[in-house]
């Protein structure tokens, strides 16, 4: 009889590690998780590892971990915090695959060290192959690990690629819902606020990845991965808003032939196919009733009112360390906004500037990630506070 696969859930209170955790829970025959993480949402963390009950529970700030412990530590689940805790978590010899479902630049250093452990990633951060997908391939060549990636668009494609020669792939169609203002003229995006960034129309996410949708920048990031994953060139990769968010993704090939992946605006499928290691589980997600979709639409993005999207073929020309000062300003732009310090235009702006104020890298290794990053959040907030 097999035993269960054991999994590491990094990021378990957000919305990718509740519908992991959701699948992990239904089928206890083939998932275990044996260590849960968070950053600071230590009452949803207890919660959970009381339900799951993993070997260790992670929480990203050391002031909440007597909390954590004082819980958890009656139930026989050990309790660590910081990054090293999470990195270090991932080598353990009771993992067999990590899910990277944290927010932004901080998935890169788990994932990092899982690749050196030889794991299997689950992957949801996008970010760990928009700041530093050159290294992870490099690290990837070398170890037995393999990237099951998460995001829909990716499963997508990944999905319409099975069976594929990807020599004879064209383009990569990535869908975009268009966010909560694509209907909406400059002049109102100008004014709109966080909590009308926050209304996305069709999915359910943290704040800091709606905002991302909001800007289009999510999708900037997503052709970036799609090319570090697939090996597909940057000029054969594209976006195309389609608001019902029904086709996930598609791949044209030479032949003029198209494959689209099709399925409810719903995580569990790409989850439970990542975690199957690309088999498909039965039940995993509701099923898609083609007939209650009167009208499936595509559009191509407006670059003059999602600037951010041109992100993305700049930082795949430029590329050494440009895509992860992109990031690291976008993180403290978003952040900015949202607390009400600068407008919805200047998210834009302040990622534009931070580039042309931050030093570049031709060809980095990790630490020149973890001195660009800490540089190009400086330089962010720096320009932040002038405006």
């Amino acid at each position: 009889m097999n035993t269960p696969k054991r999994i590491a859930v990094l990021g378990a209170t957000g919305s990718i590690g509740r519908q992991a955790l959701d699948i992990i829970g239904r089928h206890p025959d083939r998932y275990c998780a044996t260590v849960l993480a968070a950053g600071t949402r230590v009452d949803d963390l207890i919660e959970l590892a009381r339900k799951h009950r993993p070997r260790l529970a992670i929480i990203g700030r050391q002031d909440l971990l007597p909390r954590l412990r004082e819980e958890l530590l009656p139930l026989g689940i050990a309790t660590a915090s910081g990054p090293d805790a999470l990195a270090e978590c991932v080598e353990a010899d009771d993992v067999d695959m990590v899910l990277t479902a944290t927010v932004g630049y901080s998935g890169l250093e788990p994932t990092v060290h899982a690749i050196r452990a030889g794991k299997d990633i689950a992957l949801a951060n996008k970010e760990t192959l928009v700041v530093a997908g050159e290294l992870v391939n490099r690290l990837l060549k070398d170890s037995t690990s393999r990237i099951y990636p998460v995001d829909s668009e990716h499963s997508a494609i990944a999905q319409c690629l099975q069976g594929e020669d990807v020599t004879r792939v064209e383009r990569l169609l990535i869908t975009a819902s268009g966010g909560p203002f694509r209907t909406w003229p400059a002049e109102r995006i100008a004014a709109a606020t966080a909590a009308d960034a926050l209304r996305h129309p069709n999915w359910n996410m943290g704040s800091k990845i709606t905002i991302d949708s909001a800007t289009m920048l999510n999708k900037a990031f997503e052709i970036i991965e799609a090319h570090h994953l697939f090996g597909i060139a940057p000029d054969c990769i594209e976006a195309v808003v389609h608001p019902q968010s029904i086709v996930h993704s598609m791949v044209e090939f030479v032949d003029g032939g198209v494959k689209a992946q099709l399925g409810v605006p719903d995580m569990h499928l790409p989850i439970a196919y990542a975690l199957g290691e690309h088999s498909r589980l039965q039940g995993a997600s509701a099923h898609l009733r083609l007939e209650d979709y009167a009208n499936l639409t595509f559009e191509r993005p407006d670059l003059e009112r999602f600037p951010c999207l041109g992100f993305a073929h700049l930082c795949l020309n430029k590329r050494g360390t440009t895509a992860c000062t992109v990031n690291a300003a976008n993180e403290i732009a978003v952040a900015a906004f949202l607390a009400g310090r600068i407008t919805f235009p200047q998210i834009y702006e302040t990622i534009a500037r931070t580039l042309d104020a931050t030093a570049f890298v031709t060809s980095p290794e990790y630490s020149d990630y973890v001195a660009i990053n800490a540089e190009a959040r400086a330089r962010a907030e720096e320009i932040i506070a002038k405006y």
